[in-house]
Parts: C-alpha cells; sequence; structure tokens
C-alpha cells in the first residue's frame, strides 16, 4: 500500500480556499465569450440588440475611473514629495513611449510591405464616391487635435469638468499637483486630506470588485453585438488584413517580452497567466479602460510602486498605443495596395511622420483611426489615393478591436515595469513570487494619522486565497 503524501499546512489552506472552478473569472469570461460568439451567429438581431449590457458594464467602470487614478497617484507621490522624481518618472515615461511606438509604425510598415494585405483587391476610386460620407458619419464629422492643442487640453478648464469629462491626462495632471501640495503641506505633520483620500481609495476599489461581479456580461454582450452586427462572413473579405495585424501583434508581443526580459527581468508570460481575467475581459468588451484600475491593482501587487503605476499606466493610455499604431501603418498600405498605388520609400517615411503625431492624439476621440488615416493620406498628397478610401476599412475595423486592444494593453505593462525598474521602484522579489504563483503578503501602508499598519486599498475587501493574484478577485469572508 502506497504512502500518502502529507502536504505542508500553507498548501492544505491554499488548497481549502481554492475556489470552485465555475466560480473563477476567467472562466466564465471564457465561457461568455464563446456564448456571445454563438448568439451573435445563430441570432444576428438578437445579439446586436445585446449591446446595452456591454455598454451597460462600461460605464459602471468609467464612473470610477478618474476618482480611483487620483487616489492611486495622490497617495502614490504624497509620502515622496520629490517634484523631482515625479518629473523625471514622467520624462523616462514619454521617451520610452515615443521609441517604442515609434517602432511600432516601422515594425507595421514592415508587415505590411511583406504581407501586402491590399493586393488583389483592385479598387476603382470613382467607386469611393460616398466614402467621405461614411467616414463622416463613423467619426460624427469631428477631427484630431493638433499638437499644441493636444498638449494645452492636459490642463483642464476646472477641475470639476476634468473629472465630468473623464479626461485621463487633465484628471493625472492635477492629482500630481494635489499630491506635491500635499507633500509640502505636511512637513509639519500629516494632513487630515490625506487620510480623506486613502479612505476614499478603499471605497472606491470596494466598488470595483462588486462591478467585476458583472464582467461575464458585459463581455457576453459585446461579443453578441460585434458577431450579430458584422457578422462572421466580414472575416472572409478582409482575411489577408486582418492575418497582417495579428501575425504583426503576435510578433511584437514577442519583441515586448524580449524588451521587458532584458530591461525589468519579468517573464512576460508568466505575467499573461497573472492578468488572464483583465485580458480576457479587455478583448471581450473591445475595451483597455474597463480593467484600468484592476491593471494598475494587479502591477502594484507584483512589485511596481504605486507613484510608478498612478503617473505611467493612465499616461500610456493616451501615448503608448501600440496596438492602434501598428494597425494605422498596416492599414496605411493596405490602402495604397487595394487602389493599386506603390507608395515610394519618402512616402512611406511621410506617412510615418505624421501619425507619429496623429497618435498621440487618438485616445477617446470617436473614430479616431479613421481620422489618424484620413490626416495621413491628406499629408502625403497622394492623388491616387482619395481620403475616402478610407470608407474600405470600415467593414474589418471593429474585427481589429482585440488585436488593439490585446498590444496597448501589453504594452503599457511593459512600460511600467520598465520604468519602474530603471527608478529602482520595482520590489523584483515581490514580483517574482507573484509571478510564480507563491504566496504573498498583501500589500500594506502605514496610517499616516495613526501609525497603524492597515490594508493598501487594492486589496480592500480581499481574502488572499492565492499568490497568483487571484485574491484581488474576491470580496468578503470568502474565495
Amino acid at each position: 500500500m502506497p504512502t500518502p503524501v502529507k502536504l505542508p499546512n500553507s498548501e492544505l489552506a491554499r488548497l481549502a480556499n481554492k475556489p470552485p472552478w465555475y466560480r473563477s473569472l476567467f472562466v466564465q469570461l471564457i465561457a461568455a465569450i464563446v456564448i456571445g460568439v454563438l448568439i451573435g451567429w445563430l441570432w444576428p438581431e438578437f445579439g446586436a440588440n445585446l449591446k446595452p449590457l456591454a455598454d451597460g458594464f462600461i460605464k459602471l467602470i468609467k464612473m470610477l475611473i478618474a476618482p480611483i487614478i487620483f487616489c492611486t497617484v495622490v497617495i502614490g507621490i504624497a509620502p515622496v514629495g520629490d517634484l523631482k522624481a515625479v518629473g523625471r518618472i514622467g520624462v523616462k515615461a514619454l521617451i520610452y513611449f515615443e521609441v517604442v511606438t515609434t517602432f511600432a509604425l516601422l515594425f507595421g510598415l514592415l508587415i505590411g510591405n511583406l504581407m501586402k494585405p491590399g493586393a488583389g483587391f483592385n479598387i476603382d476610386p470613382e467607386t469611393l464616391a460616398n466614402g467621405a460620407d461614411a467616414v463622416a458619419a463613423k467619426t460624427g464629422s469631428g477631427e484630431l487635435p493638433h499638437t499644441v492643442e493636444f498638449l494645452l487640453n492636459i490642463i483642464p478648464v476646472s477641475i470639476v469638468s476634468a473629472f465630468a469629462e473623464n479626461a485621463l491626462l487633465q484628471v493625472l495632471f492635477f492629482a500630481v499637483l494635489f499630491g506635491l501640495a500635499l507633500a509640502k503641506a505636511g512637513e509639519s505633520g500629516p494632513p487630515i486630506v490625506f487620510e480623506l483620500v486613502d479612505r476614499l481609495s478603499h471605497l472606491f476599489f470596494t466598488i470595483i470588485g462588486w462591478i467585476m461581479r458583472l464582467a461575464p456580461l458585459g463581455a457576453l454582450g459585446a461579443m453578441a453585438y460585434i458577431v450579430g452586427q458584422y457578422g462572421i462572413a466580414s472575416l472572409g473579405s478582409y482575411g489577408k488584413l486582418i492575418a497582417a495585424c495579428y501575425l504583426a501583434a503576435v510578433l511584437f508581443i514577442l519583441i515586448l517580452a524580449a524588451i521587458v526580459r532584458y530591461f525589468a527581468g519579468v517573464n512576460l508570460w508568466k505575467f499573461v497567466k497573472y492578468i488572464k481575467d483583465e485580458l480576457f475581459l479587455a478583448l471581450g468588451t473591445a475595451s483597455t479602460e474597463v480593467v484600468l484600475p484592476r491593471i494598475m491593482v494587479k502591477l502594484t501587487n507584483a512589485g511596481c510602486s504605486r507613484t510608478t503605476t498612478g503617473l505611467v499606466v493612465p499616461t500610456g493610455y493616451s501615448f503608448n498605443l501600440d496596438g492602434a499604431t501598428l494597425y494605422l501603418s498596416i492599414c496605411m498600405l493596405f490602402l495604397a495596395q487595394a487602389l493599386g498605388v506603390d507608395l515610394t520609400l519618402g512616402e512611406q517615411i511621410t506617412a510615418v511622420l505624421v501619425l507619429m503625431l496623429t497618435s498621440k492624439g487618438m485616445a477617446g476621440v470617436p473614430g479616431s483611426s479613421f481620422l489618424a488615416l484620413s490626416a495621413t493620406v491628406a499629408a502625403i498628397g497622394h492623388g491616387a489615393i482619395p481620403v475616402a478610401a478610407v470608407a474600405l476599412l470600415l467593414g474589418a475595423d471593429r474585427i481589429m478591436d482585440s488585436m488593439r486592444v490585446s498590444v496597448n494593453l501589453l504594452g503599457n505593462c511593459v512600460a511600467t515595469f520598465v520604468v519602474a525598474n530603471w527608478e529602482g521602484q520595482l520590489d523584483k522579489e515581490r514580483m517574482r513570487r507573484v509571478l510564480d504563483g507563491e504566496d504573498v503578503p498583501p500589500l500594506e501602508e502605514v496610517d499616516p494619522i495613526t501609525g497603524k499598519i492597515d490594508p493598501a486599498p487594492e486589496t480592500e475587501g480581499a481574502v488572499p486565497c492565492r499568490g497568483d493574484g487571484d485574491q484581488l478577485l474576491h470580496v468578503g469572508n470568502r474565495c
């Protein structure tokens, strides 16, 4: 008779606390996405009518993004109170963003030139007469802000408007100033305002925990709508373009893996497993904003400082759109090839220079990818490519959301790890243990008023079930 294996008490406790498989958010999201696709395929009209499920969930998350960013940044900066350190993090992040997004544009051009996704379309420009109207309807006849206008828009008209309009860069700008002012005021003793911000942070993260229980419904509604509205048949019409974009995304993620391994010592595959719930939620809802609060939580739990996470992640949502820039450069070549136009090297370089500017003002602008491409086509000045040609992408644009979302999300996480390591604000031992799935103590912070050690707001209401970050999903007294 074999000798029974005796497990350590810590392992027995971990197994006892492990939730049933059907309670896992990851499993629920997978099931919801599959069901959503089936509903959209089999009952397209009904599937298209499920869009309010996704819209409602996204609105629930968005209503808390601005206050969570404000609280996180203030709590991260106020104890440090070093304007030079904050500026250094910001400058390093912006330099990193510019280098990586420029590389993404060039990499997209390389893939587009090699795969030629538009070859064989043979589009007659005269058939695009209504294209400009279609693009205008998609974008609401809006336009991207110019560079100076974009930079000036970082300064809010008022504090209230920044929060009311959910303008992330404006909220971040005010939060940095507020945190530094709190640090200055705290030189003679911790101000009561810091305690208030800290308590509010706990409340907001508790509400996020409640809202996340509705994530599967949001993913189901989004997938049913996309498939029901646009149909699976559209995959075949743009098969080569879709293949080029997703191949570029996979190869670019491998490049990101090399960057984060070399500059921060992070295994990207382990990190992907660690954020699998957030990644599938972003893919299902075609939005990175819905996971912004939880991504900041998980990055902090994985060893990145609150200061770095609070500054880099929200800024990256406007300046570090790696997936969008990949998509734009490939689509630029797709349009030229579909119209039988052979762009010269100089024209392609001009396109990259224009996209380097237009891609920075894309966040929060409806139909921004169409506006950026329209501006680029106009800047190249190639008479054989009318601006109305951008309408050719209307049928495939929504299918590309998963590609853009996944690369954008991972790109911002990699940027946070890299900048945190450059600043010496990455706890590598905690990062290693978290990504290896080991048990880790919950994050703690010192109460500035009483000096007591309390749970960090990111772990509010959480039960430490496992070291892989799943404890951040469980609310109340249960796993």
